[in-house]
């Protein structure tokens, strides 16, 4: 039942539910209250008391506003509502008394500091402080932390509003970070001096409302008024992270999260964060041609009349690779299958079916998660393949879900149910009777682990059927950013990926992940010279997905529009456009000559992909298979820092790759 109180904040009466904190009912009113450690993601510390307000009739002493619900404020005497203030003499008073007081031994470095220019207390020092201090001792300094090669830490900016301490425990599960010590002696320090070692860790960096923590690869390198603003969506999981490129001239400087709370809410993983430098590195930024065993240089006339030669009356098939825009995907498969050819997606060799949308999306959306009673993960460990979502399953694990796994042995941030580590343990559940858990609310997690096996059609139909038993939504977790989107368009074919390297001429589009067998003739198109280009007869040079428009649908199904940030290096161009000039060069000219026009085509061919930020609902089908294999499910990614080309070019990706290998090798004190 609803709780909803009337109350009166600086004249203004609004209504509020009466769980709701002071702070919250202000923002509702539209009057801005001063913070640094209330955030409304994380639990209440109470402890800066920047947030202070007046309750009338109350104490005759300002109230922090994050500390206090609505419920706990008195009505006048004639039963009017209860009053608050934001704006009186008192308020103002208390306020500039506490700026006073976090400024005794804030150093006066905003010159050099790397958070000048957006940091919380410079701003509200402007807004709410006075201009002179009472305070002559000398100012106390603390030594830093060394917390690796990601946020860089200048602690005796610190005012120790605990938000770091709070989301490393509370959001990512990493129990390392503290405040020791008491009165003028209180630090914020990592336990025995340790590094952090989460995946999620970067977003201190966000939180953090001074220039304590700042990051490391991006120290010095630009102010934020330099920089454009561009918002994007991320690539390096299938999530579908909401980001914002911020770019200075033509490089990207860093990648920072958007608010989005039904998909990454504002956390952003540190491959996400910080892979920005491998858009720099190993960039192919013109064409290539292979004589005589050798690669050299060519214009673009030149290597397009030589991928139409190769490919005019010889058998083609088209690989789509995991970061690749729906555009491109559409647009290969028309160009691919217009020369009789064949094209797949399933690079991994995922047995997910095409045309099915229920059996290669699900039915559950992202904050199904949130409510959740039960989770079941199937050959998927999320703190690898989405640590964003990992922590969505922290978070309902910390409101009473239980929740239980089959796949390969993993380390995770809250308590699992181990239930074995696969295909035997998929069957003893399937076999069980689940009709008491249809009262409760589950979510079924279904990874690419367990798809990946020669058998992974009937793993899905076992998985669909065990959830559909039980009641639970079932939720496909990809490791492509690119897959939905590709299999929405449908590039795939009968034979799956095992037809296209069949064909005597393969056209890779950035798939980076598998080997090409000998004998093919391999164009590859695609934005890093990995293992795609080293295997490649013909470089085409495209661009990066910080450098083109692009639809990604992430792994609930959910449409969404990456903006272009930049442009691509050199003679490197955007992937649709090279596809549309390939087939001027093969007589077989593709009908458009434009994103635009492309994006009207791809919506008159599918639907629901003009329905950007909506979750289509799918249509629950069950496909038929043959008798699951024997076995234990794989992990899906080997190593999380190196999955894909960018990251592999990434010199911050390999280090991190190094240390987390190390801490692994480490040897335990009982040992």
């Amino acid at each position: 039942m609803s709780d909803i109180r009337k109350i009166i904040i600086d004249g203004k009466e609004i209504e509020a539910e009466g769980a709701m904190t002071l702070i919250q009912a202000c923002e509702q009113a539209g009057v801005e209250v001063p913070r640094f450690c209330y955030h409304e993601r994380l639990s209440i510390a109470g402890n800066c008391r920047m947030c202070l307000v007046e309750v009338v009739g109350g104490p005759p002493k300002p109230a922090a506003s994050c500390a206090m619900q609505v419920r706990d404020l008195r009505p006048g005497p004639e039963g009017q509502p209860p009053v608050v203030k934001t704006n009186s003499p008192m308020v103002k008073k208390a306020r500039e008394g506490v700026m006073e007081f976090l400024l005794i031994n804030h150093p006066l470095d905003c010159p050099i500091c790397d958070q000048g220019g957006e940091c919380d207390l410079q701003d509200q020092a402007m807004a709410y402080g006075v201009d002179f201090s009472r305070f002559r001792e000398p100012k106390r300094a603390t030594e830093d932390l060394d917390l690796g090669p990601l946020v860089e830490t200048h602690m005796t900016r610190c005012i120790s509003c605990t938000r770091c301490v709070r989301f490393t425990t509370e959001v990512a599960g990493v129990h390392k970070m503290g405040q020791t010590g008491r009165g003028e002696d209180a630090e914020i320090t990592s336990y025995l001096g340790e590094t952090l070692d989460s995946n999620m860790q970067g977003n201190i960096i966000d939180l953090c409302p001074v220039g304590a923590l700042v990051s490391k690869p991006y120290a010095f390198t630009a102010r934020p008024w330099e920089l454009t603003k561009t918002e994007s969506i991320d690539v390096m999981d299938a999530l579908g992270s909401n980001i914002r490129v911020d770019t200075k001239g033509r490089e990207v400087m860093r990648f920072l999260p958007r608010n989005h709370d039904g998909v990454n809410e504002e956390w952003i993983s540190d491959k996400t964060r910080f892979v920005w430098d491998g858009l720099r590195r190993q960039r192919l930024d013109t064409p290539y041609i292979r004589e005589n065993g050798k690669l050299r240089k060519a214009d673009w006339p030149e290597a397009l009349a030589a991928a139409a030669a190769a490919m005019k009356g010889k058998k083609v098939g088209g690989l789509v690779g995991d970061l690749v825009s729906t555009e491109a995907a559409f647009a290969l498969k028309m160009l691919i299958e217009g020369q009789g050819g064949v094209v797949d997606c399933r690079t991994d060799g995922a047995k997910l079916p095409a045309g099915n949308r229920s059996g290669y999306v699900g039915m559950a959306t992202i904050e199904d998660i949130d409510d959740a009673e039960m989770i079941l993960m199937i050959g998927t460990n999320p703190e690898v393949e989405a640590p964003v979502l990992n922590a969505r399953i922290r978070k309902a694990w910390t409101k009473g879900a239980t929740i239980a796994r089959i796949g390969a042995p993993a380390d995770f941030s809250y308590d699992v149910i181990a239930l074995g580590e696969g295909r035997e343990a998929l069957a003893d559940l399937a076999k069980q009777d689940h009709a008491d858990k249809k009262e409760k609310r589950g979510v079924t997690i279904l990874g690419m682990g367990a798809l990946t096996g020669p058998d992974g059609a009937a793993v899905l139909a076992k998985a669909m059927r065990t959830a559909e038993a039980g009641g639970s939504k079932l939720l496909i977790l990809h490791t492509a950013a690119g897959r939905v989107g590709a299999l929405d368009v449908d590039a795939t074919c009968d034979g799956g990926v095992a037809e296209v390297l069949a064909s005597e001429v393969i056209y890779n589009l950035g798939a980076d992940e598998g080997d090409i067998p000998a004998g093919a003739f391999v164009i590859y198109q695609g934005s890093h010279g990995d293992r795609g280009a080293h295997r490649a007869d013909i470089i085409l040079p495209g661009a990066a997905y910080t450098e083109e428009p692009g639809l990604f649908v992430n792994t609930e199904g959910r449409p969404q529009v990456a903006q272009r940030a930049g442009f691509a290096p050199g003679q490197a161009k955007e992937n649709w456009a090279i596809l549309r000039a390939l087939s001027a060069e093969l007589d077989a000219t593709l009908p458009f000559d434009s994103i635009a026009a492309l994006r009207r085509a791809l919506v008159k061919a599918v639907p629901h992909l003009a329905d950007v930020d909506q979750v289509a609902e799918n249509e629950w089908a069950i496909p038929e298979a043959g008798e699951m294999g024997e076995g234990a499910f794989d992990h899906a990614i080997a190593d999380f820092y190196l999955s894909n080309p960018i990251a592999r070019a990434s010199q911050l990706m390999a280090e991190l790759s190094a240390n987390a290998a190390a801490r692994r090798a480490q040897p335990m004190a009982a040992e």
